[in-house]
């Protein structure tokens, strides 16, 4: 595609007039072959037909000459006297008047036609691309892919060269070091300015390219430059803006985009403080109050209690403060994992080494042996935090112990490239339209029956998904739920490295 609406014939100036002389000496030869069969009209005929192909091939210019030639050429070699340019009568000079008058028409009207179909077409092609280059854009995330899908319009738009530079702050250029000055300059002007600047746009017209802004006033985020421009190219000067208008919505729909997720993130930040700052008040009031009741009564009534009281004073006030620190430290986890700067210390782990540890752990409140637990051997080992991972695994399980009667069954399987780990149990269920919110934080199943922040599932898929994985809640078959992870396997696996 050019930015010239031109024939491709004015680009061979010499390749015209041999044209021009092919076409005339054809038309001569001919004439001569059909000399004895026909009449002087027809062989002018012959000649006019010269005419309508150069006319149609080439320019104004190449066409007109051709018609003079042809009426020269017809007068020279046919019209009597023959190879004089003498006219013997009246009549042989009204109708060779009449043929150039005729010939130079048709040259005129072939030309402007052969103009006009270029310009169509020209003006479909661009429009072809303005259509898919706005397709493309509608799909982009990143003004880098902007700035790759514009500088490709653009060299295909024009003959160029063509420069297409973004800026932040409406000033600074951004990765211009290769330009040249004066285009930095003129870059810098049209962005400050807000306007076209450049040949045919009443702005700097002694320039030899065009400087077109991204974007109006107060908006401009970035400036291109199409070189060797012209200033009756109008319609390659609308072609450029419209180009420039694309891309510059296109970007400011990606920082509108990112000011609005920015938005989100701070008012869901807001919201998940207010929610713990109502937790807190709530969730953790209660159990300080009842420590403070428990410690206040035994240090002022301690010798008025049985030691039956004094131990189940003792007792609330252990139970409470571990409650009390269950809650903190699951809301700190949760905090820490969801924050976009937290960055986990991986290390090549066992997850049957973890799920022993757990339950080692986990069967201290679990006398009667509810948890059964099934590991195969040598699966592959996982990239993890290995205290995450435990705590995961001991929230589910202590979730079943608590929620559930009757049996628990922890598997370890590997499908695909994932290990999944399943936790099994017999409780009430989870009722299906809840089964996504229990995962939000200070959230909880009505069914449940328990107190409780509502943390832990939240804090148990966060882990899940820092590590690459996802945890999920279905329904068991004979009743009860099973909740389940995933944890991503690297294929390479440590000793195969160098394999």
């Amino acid at each position: 595609m050019n930015s010239h609406p031109v024939s491709d014939a004015s680009h061979h100036p010499v390749r015209n007039w041999i044209v021009v002389a092919l076409l005339l000496a054809a038309a001569t030869i001919c004439s001569f072959l059909l000399d004895r069969y026909v009449s002087l009209t027809s062989q002018a005929m012959i000649y006019v037909l010269a005419v309508v192909i150069a006319a149609y091939k080439l320019d104004w210019i190449e066409s007109a000459i051709c018609a003079v030639g042809a009426v020269t050429a017809l007068n020279f070699f046919f019209v009597p006297p023959r190879w004089t340019f003498a006219v013997e009568n009246q009549e042989h000079f009204i109708g060779l008047g009449a043929m150039l008058v005729v010939a130079l028409v048709i040259s005129r009207l072939a030309t402007g036609v052969r103009r006009e179909s270029e310009i169509a077409r020209l003006n479909e092609s661009r429009a072809r691309q303005l259509q898919a280059l706005a397709s493309d854009l509608s799909n982009i995330t990143m003004p880098e892919e902007v700035l790759a899908l514009g500088q490709r319009a653009l060299n295909a738009a024009f003959v160029g060269p063509c420069s297409l530079i973004l800026t932040q702050d409406g000033r600074k250029l951004e990765h211009a070091d290769g330009l040249a000055t004066a285009v930095q300059d003129g870059l810098r002007c049209c962005m400050a300015e807000a306007a076209v600047l450049g040949p045919g746009t009443g702005r700097w017209p002694g320039l030899d390219a065009w400087y077109l802004p991204l974007g109006d006033k107060g908006h401009v985020t970035g400036a291109v430059c199409v070189e060797s421009a012209f200033a009756n190219d109008a319609s390659g000067l609308e072609h450029a803006k419209a180009l420039c208008a694309l891309l510059a919505q296109a970007l400011w729909r990606l920082r509108l985009t990112s000011s609005m997720l920015s938005a989100q993130s701070e008012a869901q930040r807001q919201q998940l403080q207010s929610t713990f700052l109502a937790a807190i008040s709530h969730d953790l009031r209660t159990p300080l109050a009842a420590i403070v009741g428990a410690a206040s009564a035994l240090q002022t009534q301690r010798d008025k209690l049985s030691l039956s009281e004094q131990a189940r004073l003792l007792g609330s006030i252990v139970s409470e403060a571990s409650y009390l620190s269950t809650v903190t430290e699951n809301t700190l986890q949760l905090m820490s994992l969801t924050s976009s700067a937290q960055q986990l210390r991986r290390d090549w782990e066992s997850l049957e080494e973890i799920v022993g540890a757990v339950l080692a752990r986990v069967r201290q409140r679990d006398p009667e042996r509810r948890i059964k637990s099934k590991v195969p051997e040598d699966l592959p080992l996982v990239k993890a935090d290995p205290v995450l991972l435990a705590q995961l695994i001991g929230n589910l399980l202590d979730n079943a112990l608590k929620y559930s009667d009757g049996a628990i069954d922890l598997t370890v399987n590997l499908e695909g490239q994932a290990i999944v780990v399943s936790v099994k149990d017999r409780g009430p269920g989870i009722p299906e339209a809840e089964q996504e919110a229990i995962f939000e934080p200070y959230s909880r199943s009505d069914q449940s029956g328990q107190r409780g922040a509502g943390l832990g599932l939240a804090l148990c898929r966060a882990i899940a998904q820092a590590h690459g994985g996802q945890l999920k809640l279905r329904p068991r078959t004979g009743g009860g739920s099973i909740f389940y992870f995933t944890v991503p396997v690297d294929v390479l696996q440590p000793g195969k490295e160098l394999a």
